[in-house]
């Protein structure tokens, strides 16, 4: 189906294969924080004139920031060290960091100083993106662990 739609090899196609792939895990995933979520709390807003936009963009979105957070970060975390989408659907035009670190082994020798540089290139973003959302991260890693 890709080839026919001539995604192969394009930066579009992978982007369409990690979307399908993770869509499902962030809905159910921000579903069940949306869940949590007292319908109240909506139901006063519409009562107090608001629209159901406005209710969703004032109240539901900015009480379930931490799970958005952890969800955006779970999927970028899976997106970015994903490896058979970008096997499958690349070929030259278009290569990932996964991708890269097995062409760096060959056959009679491999080289580990080029793997350990892309190691450390590939973990710094997911690295630096859970420093800077560390306060979000854990709020919304627990949020609902404790049912009172």
């Amino acid at each position: 189906m890709f080839r026919s739609l001539h995604l192969l090899d394009t930066h579009l196609g992978l982007i369409i294969a990690n979307t399908v792939f993770n869509l499902p895990f962030a809905i159910w995933l921000l579903k069940g924080f949306f869940e949590d979520l007292p319908a109240e709390l909506e139901e006063a807003a519409l009562v107090d004139g608001a629209t159901i936009f406005n209710a969703f963009r004032r109240i539901a979105l900015p009480l379930v920031a931490p799970g958005l957070v952890v969800t955006a970060l779970l999927s970028f975390i899976f997106t970015w060290n994903e490896f058979m989408f970008a096997l499958l659907f690349t070929r030259s035009d278009v290569r990932t960091l996964t991708i890269i670190v097995p062409s760096l082994v060959g056959g009679h020798e491999i080289l580990w100083g080029e793997i350990a540089a892309v190691g450390v290139v590939a973990i710094i973003p997911n690295v630096l993106l859970a420093l800077l959302l560390q306060r979000y991260l854990v709020r919304g890693l627990t949020l609902g662990a404790v049912k009172g």
